[in-house]
């Protein structure tokens, strides 16, 4: 369910805009979406990539070091 959103408001500068106050629940659905986009461009470029497979063990040593022995 969205919510509606109270207008932005422009804060202006020598009659130049210079920043925006946004409601508070706008400003965490952009950094959401953001954040979903990152994720998207990240994921495209993990498709590009050939499948590298390896033992548990080489993992464990390179992101856990001591517990795979």
């Amino acid at each position: 369910m969205r919510t509606k959103h109270k207008r932005p408001s422009i804060v202006l500068q020598d009659g130049k805009p210079a920043a925006v106050i946004l409601d508070i629940d706008q400003y965490r659905e952009m950094l959401e979406r953001l954040e979903d986009v990152e994720d998207l461009k990240t994921l495209e470029e993990m498709r590009k990539k050939a499948l590298q497979f390896r033992s548990l063990e080489d993992f464990l040593e390179e992101y856990a070091p001591g517990i795979g022995r």
